[in-house]
Formats: C-alpha cells, sequence, structure tokens
C-alpha cells in the first residue's frame, strides 16, 4: 500500500515538472496549464481518481506557501499602502461575501443565508500565486503590485474566518451577527500574537545560537507550521500567524542570517514553493470528476454552470464597485492618500480588478464542508456548493488568467512620470554604495591604502567603479541610453559571461584548479547574470 503510495506521488510530481516545460513552452501561466491538465487528465477513463484531503492542504500546503509569500513581501510597501490592503484584504471579502450570500438566496433555490455567507467565505479570497504567476513579465506599476501582494497576505484569513463561522451557523442553526463581529477580531489578533511570539522566539534562535547554512535553511522550513499550527490550537487564525511572524523574520533576515544562508535558504525555497504550488493547481484540476459525480439530479449541470458563471461576475462587478469606490471617498478626504497613490490611474484599478483569480484556498475550503451535521443529517447542498466553487475558479483562474496579459497589453498603462526607472535607481544604489566604501578606506584604512598592494587595486577599482556609475546616470538623464541600447548591453555581457562559464567548465579537467574555487566562480557569475536577467 505504501509503496503503490509512493509511486503515485513520484508520478503526480513528475507529471507536474514536465507539464510545467510543455506550460512554459505554449507560453501558458503554469497555474492556469496545470489546472487545465488536470481537468483533462481527471476524465480519463482508468486513471485514479485523487481525493484531496482539504486538512492536508490547509497543514501541509498553506503555511509554506503563505510564508513564502510574506517573506518576500515588501514590508515597506505593505505598511505604505497598509489603507488599501485592508480595506480589499478585510472590507472587499466582507462585502464580497455579503453580496454573495443574498444573491444565492435570490436565486439559488435551497440556499439559506447561512449557505450563502459560507459560499461567499469561500469565493471571496484570491489567489496570490495564480496571480503572481500570470502577472510574471508583465510591465504593471509597483503600487499594483503591491496591493495585490498585500491583499493575497491577508484576505486568505478573513475569509476563512467568514467561511469557519458560516459554518457553525449552518451546523447548529443560529448565527449573531454580534458575536461574530467580535470573535473576527478576536481570532485575527489571536493569530497575530501568536505569529509574531513565535516569530521572536525564532529571532533569537537564528541571532544567538550557532547556527550554520542547514541548520538556517531548515529553521526557515519548519518555522511557518510552529506558528500556524500553534495559534490553531489557541483558537486564533494560522493564516494571521503566518503572514504576521513571515513579516517580522523577513524584515530581520539581514541580521538573522548570513548572506550564504540567505543564498542557500532561497534556493531550497525556490525549488519547494515550485513543487507545492504545481502539485496544488493540478489537483484542483483532478478534483473536478468527484465533484460532478456528487452533483446528483437535483441540479443539473448546466443549470449548476449557470450559478457559478454568475456568482464569478459577481465577485468581478463587486469587486469592481468596490475598488473604485473606495479609492475616490479616500482620496476626496485625505491629500496623503492622493500623493500615495498619484500613480494609481484607472487603468491601473482595473488590472487590480481583473486580477481577482480564486485558487487553492477555496477549493480546500469548500471540500472540508462535512458531508454529514449529524449522524443522520446530511450537510444542505454541500455538492452543489463544491461545483459552483470549483466554477468560479476555473472561470476566475482560466479563463480571466488567459486573457489579462492581453487586457494589460490593451490597456496600455501609462509609467509613472514622478518615479525613476528600475536601471536608474540600481545605478544610484550602487553609486551611493560605492561612496561609502571610499569614504571608510579614507577614513579608517589610510594607511593601507597606500602601503598594501591589494587595498591600492581595491580603492582604484572603487574609484573607476566611481566615475562609471556617475557616467551611466548621466546618459540617463540625458536621454542618450535607450531600451535597444539597454537590452543590446545586456545581451553582450550574459554572452560574457557565457564565455567565462565556459572556460570554468574547461578548466575543470585541469588539474592546477581546485573544484570548491571554479565552483565560486560559476556561482558569482551566476549572481551576475541574475542580477541582469531579474531586471528584465
Amino acid at each position: 500500500m505504501l509503496h503503490d503510495n509512493l509511486i503515485l506521488i513520484l508520478i503526480l510530481l513528475l507529471g507536474v515538472t514536465l507539464l510545467v516545460m510543455v506550460g512554459q513552452k505554449l507560453k501558458i501561466s503554469y497555474p492556469i496549464f496545470l489546472v487545465l491538465a488536470g481537468l483533462i487528465i481527471g476524465f480519463i477513463p482508468g486513471i485514479p481518481h485523487i481525493k484531496i484531503d482539504p486538512d492536508i492542504v490547509f497543514l501541509l500546503f498553506l503555511p509554506p506557501l503563505l510564508y513564502e509569500a510574506a517573506w518576500f513581501t515588501s514590508w515597506k510597501d505593505f505598511w505604505e499602502y497598509k489603507g488599501g490592503i485592508f480595506l480589499m484584504a478585510v472590507g472587499l471579502v466582507i462585502i464580497t461575501s455579503m453580496a454573495v450570500a443574498y444573491a444565492s438566496v435570490a436565486f439559488i433555490p435551497g440556499f439559506t443565508l447561512a449557505l450563502g455567507f459560507l459560499l461567499g467565505g469561500i469565493i471571496s479570497p484570491p489567489d496570490a500565486v495564480a496571480a503572481a504567476a500570470v502577472l510574471k513579465g508583465l510591465k504593471i506599476p509597483k503600487t499594483v503590485s503591491a496591493l495585490l501582494e498585500g491583499e493575497s497576505l491577508v484576505n486568505d484569513a478573513s475569509s476563512l474566518i467568514v467561511f469557519k463561522f458560516a459554518l457553525v451557523a449552518v451546523t447548529a442553526g443560529t448565527f449573531v451577527l454580534h458575536d461574530a463581529a467580535i470573535d473576527f477580531v478576536s481570532v485575527a489578533g489571536c493569530g497575530i500574537l501568536v505569529g509574531l511570539a513565535i516569530g521572536g522566539i525564532f529571532y533569537a534562535i537564528h541571532r544567538w545560537l550557532p547556527t550554520t547554512e542547514n541548520i538556517d535553511t531548515v529553521l526557515t522550513l519548519i518555522t511557518p507550521y510552529f506558528m500556524y499550527i500553534v495559534a490553531e490550537h489557541f483558537e486564533g487564525s494560522g493564516v494571521m500567524a503566518v503572514v504576521s511572524g513571515g513579516l517580522l523574520l523577513s524584515s530581520q533576515s539581514h541580521i538573522i542570517l548570513t548572506s550564504s544562508s540567505r543564498i542557500k535558504t532561497v534556493s531550497v525555497w525556490s525549488a519547494l514553493i515550485f513543487l507545492l504550488n504545481g502539485v496544488v493547481f493540478i489537483l484542483i484540476g483532478l478534483a473536478l470528476p468527484d465533484i460532478v459525480a456528487g452533483l446528483g439530479p437535483d441540479y443539473p449541470i448546466g443549470r449548476a454552470i449557470g450559478y457559478g458563471v454568475g456568482i464569478s461576475v459577481l465577485a468581478l462587478v463587486v469587486r469592481f464597485i468596490w475598488l473604485f469606490s473606495t479609492a475616490r471617498i479616500t482620496r476626496i478626504f485625505n491629500k496623503k492618500t492622493r500623493v500615495r497613490y498619484q500613480d494609481m490611474t484607472w487603468h491601473s484599478s482595473l488590472v487590480i480588478v481583473y486580477a481577482g483569480m480564486r485558487g487553492v484556498v477555496s477549493l480546500a475550503a469548500a471540500l472540508s464542508i462535512p458531508v454529514m451535521i449529524s449522524d443522520q443529517i446530511p450537510f444542505p447542498l454541500r455538492n452543489l456548493i463544491l461545483f459552483i466553487t470549483f466554477v468560479v475558479i476555473f472561470v476566475t483562474l482560466v479563463v480571466q488568467g488567459l486573457t489579462l496579459p492581453f487586457f494589460i497589453k490593451w490597456l496600455n498603462i501609462p509609467a509613472p512620470k514622478h518615479k525613476l526607472s528600475e536601471q536608474e535607481q540600481t545605478s544610484q544604489i550602487k553609486l551611493k554604495l560605492i561612496d561609502l566604501s571610499l569614504d571608510k578606506l579614507k577614513a579608517d584604512y589610510q594607511y593601507q591604502c597606500t602601503h598594501n598592494e591589494l587595498m591600492v587595486n581595491l580603492k582604484a577599482e572603487l574609484q573607476h567603479s566611481l566615475i562609471e556609475k556617475k557616467d551611466t546616470l548621466k546618459a540617463f538623464k540625458a536621454g542618450q541610453i535607450d531600451q535597444v541600447d539597454l537590452k543590446a548591453y545586456h545581451e553582450i555581457v550574459l554572452a560574457l559571461i557565457q564565455v567565462q562559464r565556459d572556460e570554468l567548465h574547461h578548466l575543470k579537467s585541469n588539474k592546477n584548479y581546485d573544484d570548491d574555487i571554479i565552483r565560486k566562480e560559476e556561482w558569482r557569475l551566476d549572481l551576475e547574470e541574475l542580477s541582469i536577467t531579474s531586471s528584465e
């Protein structure tokens, strides 16, 4: 039994990897392609059906996915746009849940208000991974990406809290809005406190105990699970615990991790998150056959699809109205908001509206609905809720996701006028760092810079770099460098790096050079190449 399950898992992982490569070849974002592939594979006769255990999704997948998102979220951007993020991650979730609840009662036979809030809590949070994967490589303003990243960090917590209260209302038959609001605040607050406390403990471990690169990496892997499990044990929000703790530790990463630990940790996490995301999205597609089979004769599939499409359109309309109305109101009454969001044109707001794609959290929440309320009473309309959830995921993720790049291209979002380009910012930062280094040499190492040949060369190299960076900045400001020149420059530098990498490969057979020295040089070239490819 264990052997068969292991083979099935390995086949699944291999399949995910191969499908991602096919998706890249077809230039389709991998979350979308994996959902479609899983959907097709699931209906092939003889293929074993894979059932998603929601507890595994919440416990195994969700903590590291949230922690990674929190770790790479800019705390500066998160704090600067906290007002807009809060309105989207909490206010929009609650408004969407209410709209879905009342619309479901009005148009879907048999739906109660509690079931409507249950469905609203399930489909209200957009998926962070899907939006990030689809938007990757597309030119969008920094404000848009900051708002989407911040929303995706917090909205899972608020939507799952709404979902849990609605689930209690269905099973217990009672729902008191005042009590639910108080519990909402206490659950979120408890999660934040637990996350900060656990984050403080791991901060101390990283900071004051004798760790190594491997130990630091392992600690980062187990940290989100501690945060999530402890918060859930004390009836707090595990999601808020992971997010708050992750933001705390990421803001201190320059203190608690060495450079080598950071590089190794990023490499390990990059592979892990890729694997987890791939498995999650293909499981979404594979889950459909069982969902369709459980729909039953009471709700024909055509009518059920109509309900799902209607809820998808409703969620999109509510998101549009909420974003544009709150943006207008806050700008009227708050001058600081007008300055902070001056890059936000109506084009950018439409991108945020259209990027609200649902994903794994919605499906896991729907699957966690119990089959039975008691020994003799089945949970009402469970299969229909599952099917509607899948339709909403399909419409928002696949349909919106496939058309989002074309939508952004059609909008032709104007570039921010008051901000420097990424290349100019990079040059200015490097210029400041070189200036600081030269000042340090002059103040503390004057003697060594005149008597130590290595230090003489280092100082000359820094001075040369200083002149080069100043000339580069002048060329940018004078408009002498355009995107064509910059692209050609990058292509030549990459070609030079490839020549050097080929030479290092040949030097591996030369007994005069140690492999570890060659590997260090290869790593330096990798970092240089990464600095170019990431900026593009």
